[in-house]
């Protein structure tokens, strides 16, 4: 199976098509959020380790799935005293009402379980903005989200084809591709042409 980076399935959960413009098309771009994430990312994305509070922190591990076919770093990963795992997960504004950064994270952690043959219960988001953790629980639900949205992912690449683009008003102008997707105008246009072929269709 084809290995995909963990960072393109918070993509596809925010925007199919956001997706598959990255990989499918390679686009990438920045704005104001990407660059901020940026910065929170500085010291996180530095590899190495440091021990804090009795726990060693693992900085930009490398993490793998054969099983799900994918491939990543985690931020921050807390190895504890008693033995267990801790992922962290670096992110730079407040919750959102989208559940795509716990998938990422989720997805770190089944990564973690397959390497290291444990059992990661749980791991948390840092979020910049309000500088608070919020714990995540990977349960059954979660997790069953997860791996669905990993094999959904690979399906859509599989067809090597774009989504058509779907205007959701908020959350489109916070993309860092909004103004390659361009979404307002290619949704007008799509709708367009199918009214057109309709049009045509049953002309007579």
């Amino acid at each position: 199976m084809e290995q995909l980076p963990l960072s393109l399935l918070n993509d596809f959960l925010y925007c199919q098509r956001r997706a598959a413009l990255k990989i499918v098309e390679g686009w990438r771009s920045a704005n104001e959020h990407t660059a901020r994430g940026d910065i929170v990312h500085e010291h996180a994305d530095l590899p190495g380790y440091e021990v804090a509070k009795g726990a060693t922190l693992l900085r930009a591990l490398p993490v793998f799935s054969e099983r799900l076919g994918l491939n990543g770093k985690c931020d921050i990963v807390e190895q504890r005293p008693d033995g267990s795992y801790f992922p962290v997960e670096f992110k730079v504004g407040r919750r959102r009402e989208f559940d795509n950064d716990d998938s990422q994270l989720c997805a770190q952690a089944l990564c973690l379980e397959e390497m290291l043959g444990v059992t990661i219960p749980r791991g948390a988001i840092f979020h910049a903005q309000s500088k608070r953790r919020r714990e995540v629980e990977f349960d059954a639900d979660l997790r069953a989200r997860t791996a669905q949205a990993v094999a959904d992912l690979h399906k859509l690449l599989a067809v090597e084809s774009v989504p058509p683009a779907v205007y959701i008003e908020g959350r489109c102008e916070e993309c860092s591709l909004f103004e390659i997707c361009l979404p307002r105008l290619t949704q007008a246009q799509a709708a367009s042409a199918t009214a057109a072929a309709v049009r045509r269709l049953y002309q007579t």
